[in-house]
């Protein structure tokens, strides 16, 4: 089939099961943003490409899958690099795309070249892949690596580069193919270390969960929310994230903030984490509330990437895989098996909630200015309980 390399991009992306495109469009992407409209796509053009760049981050942690934002050749790629950088840290598998005059202008040697910059070497030390499609029919292998490269091991963002000589082009190509056909999509965990794993669970008087921002992003709240209500165990959300398992909410704290939070980590005999790094936020593991009650507590750690494993704190039974197949085999593993519910678990909920409304009993009202711990908790109040809050402040987001 014979369509323009802009409309085959958008091809690809629908195989990856992505419909939204962030960007400000110019003579490079006026082709892509038509016909993404015309194929049902939502297409959001931003104030600021290094705001649509957050956006398609922010379409990532919502929704589990890559987002997806483009930028304009010269100035518009150089908006994204801050974005990059912080999606690389976030390890958000966020693909930019960047436009590029036709490769012509770079062998030139005339001064006063309207917007034309070297983008590539920019994104090189912040993502996981730069590819470049210097000619039309390279797009389907180079963006299959970028995804790839993306969503393999520790996720992150990938930079693809299409200069106007390969945008503007047609290519006959056949229909894409699905992501099973060309990359690693399921990471269920190896028997015996799941057998190990059950061993360490059956074991424990007093397990609990540690949820890392993995577990927010990709969407499995349901089943995390089955393996706590199965343990009858406590859920700790790592910083930033707030992230309640379907079903286990009463159950879940906060991480090191509450003193059912530091009890629980005190009185555990195994920890299961599941989508967390075990960095600094949580003391690597090791410091702060873990040196309290049982140090010698074992680690479930559920991990895509094996080189994480035993890097910050040893681990007892790694689970190397996606915690979208392994945890899911964890379930389905203890579902004739399920615990009795410990009394400590109704102190801990109890306990939470009285810390709750002690600080919302101390709140100060009818204040001029309006003190901020009233307005968080009027506008938690006032906004639907299907919003999406988009927040910055540090101190004022824990």
């Amino acid at each position: 089939m014979s369509v323009y390399l802009s409309e085959r991009i958008l091809m690809l992306l629908e195989a990856e099961g992505i419909k939204t495109l962030f960007g400000i469009p110019d003579p490079s992407f006026l082709r892509m943003f038509t016909t993404a409209e015309k194929r049902g796509w939502q297409v959001i053009a931003p104030h600021h490409e290094e705001a649509g760049a957050f956006m398609a981050e922010g379409m990532w942690r919502m929704t589990g899958r890559p987002g997806v934002v483009v930028g304009n050749q010269g100035p518009g790629v150089a908006n994204l690099v801050p974005a990059a950088i912080n999606a690389a840290k976030e390890n958000a598998p966020v693909l930019f795309i960047g436009g590029q005059r036709k490769y012509i202008a770079e062998q030139r040697v005339r001064r006063g070249r309207i917007q034309y910059v070297r983008t590539s070497r920019y994104f090189e030390e912040a993502v996981k892949y730069v590819g470049t499609v210097g000619y039309p029919e390279q797009i389907d292998e180079v963006m299959r690596e970028a995804f790839r490269q993306m969503l393999s091991g520790t996720p992150g963002p990938a930079y693809v580069e299409v200069p106007m000589n390969s945008m503007l082009a047609e290519v006959d190509l056949p229909e894409p193919v699905s992501p099973e056909s060309y990359r690693l999509v399921h990471q269920p965990s190896s028997q015996p270390a799941l057998d190990a794993a059950i061993e360490l669970i059956k074991a424990a008087r007093h397990p609990l969960i540690l949820a890392g921002q993995g577990a927010f992003t990709s969407r499995a709240h349901a089943d995390i929310g089955a393996l706590a209500c199965n343990l009858q165990c406590p859920v700790l959300h790592t910083y930033p994230i707030s992230s309640f398992p379907d079903g286990a909410e009463a159950q879940t704290f906060p991480y090191g903030f509450t003193p059912a939070s530091i009890d629980a980590v005190a009185k555990s005999d195994l920890v299961i984490a599941v989508g967390t790094d075990l960095g600094e936020p949580v003391q690597n593991g090791v410091g702060g509330h873990w040196a309290k009650g049982h140090t010698d507590r074992k680690w479930i750690y559920i991990e895509r990437d094996p080189l994480a494993i035993g890097v910050n704190r040893p681990i007892d039974v790694p689970l190397v895989g996606d915690l979208c197949d392994i945890v899911p085999q964890l379930v389905d593993r203890l579902a004739d098996a399920p615990r009795s519910r410990p009394p400590e678990l109704d102190q801990w909920i109890a306990m939470h909630q009285a810390w709750k409304d002690e600080y919302l009993a101390s709140v100060p009202d009818g204040s001029q200015p309006i003190h901020p711990a009233r307005f968080m908790v009027e506008a938690t109040r006032a906004i639907p309980a299907d919003s999406v809050f988009v927040r910055d402040g540090g101190a004022t987001n824990i």
